[in-house]
């Protein structure tokens, strides 16, 4: 049957892939990738060798009404993202979307995502969450923070191993240096590394060490 499926992969180890997942990306006619390099590693660890296409935030614009015809013709395409699951902080939603306007099924498989370990990890709240993702780079970013400063539930932000420190810092000014957080990094992999602590004691932390890998930023709510 026509379908989108919608295909977690992992975030670190190629181990975490499931066993569903496997055998719809060996099924489709098409895997739409977000970087065809990436994912042709974790295809060729577990032989599939279905075609490959391109499916990013720069042409997803421009390619999404070709993929809605030909789902619409008859064919299964799966999408991926380079990791974790697709729309979370990845493209998608605009496919999805497209899909469900024009009446196309879709249908997403549970599995890997960042922020669910690392908020299970950092010992907050996690009854109540609010997912941030990227916080924006330049405008609108002291904005963001200055609106969750009153947040009363979990935030869980992803950063890049580049601005961590610079986004500890910012945090700090709007949420306390007192505001307990938790830094996630390199999940699943050989160096994953949870560490949990103050803003100001995470500052200290990291200052001293080189960082690497996609990072998750789990901050304590603010006290009613």
């Amino acid at each position: 049957m026509s379908k989108l499926y919608i295909v977690p992969t992992p975030v670190g180890n190629l181990e975490d892939m499931t066993f569903r997942a496997i055998a719809v990306l060996k099924k489709v006619d098409l895997i739409l990738a977000e970087d065809t390099r990436t994912s042709s590693k974790l295809l060729n660890h577990y032989s599939i060798q279905n075609r490959l296409q391109s499916h990013h935030l720069h042409n997803e614009h421009q390619t999404t009404d070709a993929i809605v015809e030909r789902l619409q013709a008859g064919e299964s395409i799966a999408l991926i993202s380079d990791a974790g699951t697709p729309a979370i902080s990845d493209p998608g939603f605009f496919l999805v979307r497209a899909c469900i306007e024009q009446g196309v099924e879709v249908e997403t498989l549970p599995g890997a995502t960042a922020f669910v370990p690392a908020l299970v990890n950092s010992g907050l709240p996690s009854d109540r969450f609010c997912f941030e993702g990227f916080l924006p780079q330049k405008k609108g970013r002291q904005k963001r923070l200055t609106a969750l400063a009153n947040e009363t539930r979990t935030m869980i932000f992803y950063e890049s191993p580049y601005r961590l420190l610079k986004a500890l810092a910012q945090m700090s000014e709007h949420f306390g240096l007192d505001r307990r957080a938790s830094v996630s990094r390199e999940i699943s992999k050989l160096y994953e590394e949870n560490k949990q602590a103050t803003l100001a004691e995470l500052i200290a932390h990291f200052e001293q060490k080189k960082v690497k890998g996609e990072i998750v930023i789990v901050v304590e709510g603010k006290t009613e």
